[in-house]
């Protein structure tokens, strides 16, 4: 006979008194949405491909496999900024799962370096200024024997991230805000990104556990420089439970030291560091930072982070 991982009864008790059965067992599943862990890519730029594992159990992620799924989305694996999304590469395989298992996804656009995204953009492509390829956070697909309508419906139900349908052929799927758009009203080329309005920090986890590392950037950005106040808030949202806003001056790339930092580039905004505290209770929560000194008017005051979890 097949032993269980946890005995029932106690996969019982636990559900009954809302403990989280992932959490019980030593293992978070980390992202909202999330696949199996397997993942059939292929390159339509490079004809890199990548299939079989690049997760172990829920939150064990595979570095080689990473690196090879980097190569299929035309990212450079030297290159820092071409670091491509654990939460993309997961909600692709979750549509993959929704669909298909084990179908063939087709990248036709992954990574793009700013420059890259410039040229595509002035050759008249719908690439957007504030583009979510220019982080890894977005990729044009084709999911083999599924039409790309479907897709695309299915991911504007789903209420998560972004979905485009540009003719017919391919689905855009990122993981920044929830919104779609096809190739007539993509807003490229209007002003809906400029001056910043469209900046968003972002967590690299949806679920943490207290204590551990939170690694945070920002995206979405249109123009620089942009001064930011190096003391975020982090503030509980569960209703039930409020706390009071906690500050923390987290660890940058760059230094720091001034009352208002200045940040030139993608690069200098991202891998921003802190550590939560052990003792933080579980709940829901998200991270403000204050934008100072700068002179894009329709840049926000307060850059916010979507909620994420503490268990």
């Amino acid at each position: 006979m097949k032993k269980s991982a946890m005995p029932l009864l106690v996969v019982l008790l636990l559900v009954a008194s809302g403990v989280s059965t992932d959490a019980a067992a030593g293992d978070l599943r980390r992202f909202s949405h999330s696949g199996d862990g397997r993942i059939h890519l292929v390159s339509a730029k490079n004809g890199a491909v990548f299939s079989g594992t690049y997760r172990h159990g829920l939150e064990s992620y595979d570095p080689a496999a990473l690196t090879e799924i980097r190569r299929v989305f035309a990212a450079p694996p030297d290159d820092p900024l071409a670091e491509i999304s654990l939460r993309l590469i997961e909600f692709i395989d979750f549509l993959q799962d929704h669909f298909k298992p084990d179908a063939r996804i087709s990248i036709a656009s992954g990574w793009r370096s700013p420059e890259y995204n410039t040229k595509l953009r002035e050759a008249g492509s719908l690439a957007a200024t504030a583009s979510l390829h220019q982080y890894g956070m977005a990729a044009d697909i084709k999911i083999a024997g599924v039409s790309s309508r479907r897709v695309w419906d299915y991911v504007r139900q789903t209420g998560f991230g972004g979905a485009g349908f540009y003719n017919g052929t391919l689905v855009h799927v990122d993981v920044g805000p929830a919104r779609s758009w096809d190739q007539t009203s993509s807003g490229v080329g209007t002003d809906i990104s400029t001056e910043n309005k469209l900046i968003r920090l972002v967590t690299d986890f949806d679920v943490y556990r207290p204590g551990e590392a939170i690694v945070l950037r920002f995206t979405r950005m249109t123009a620089f420089p942009i001064g930011v106040r190096p003391e975020f808030v982090l503030e509980k949202t569960t209703a039930s439970n409020p706390a009071e806003p906690n500050s923390f001056r987290p660890v940058f790339a760059v230094d720091t030291a001034t009352a208002c930092p200045r940040f030139s580039d993608i690069a200098q905004m991202m891998n921003i560091r802190w550590q939560l505290p052990p003792d933080l209770p579980s709940g829901s929560y998200v991270i403000h930072a204050t934008s100072c000194n700068n002179p894009w008017e329709a840049m926000p005051a307060t850059i916010s982070t979507a909620a994420f979890e503490v268990r």
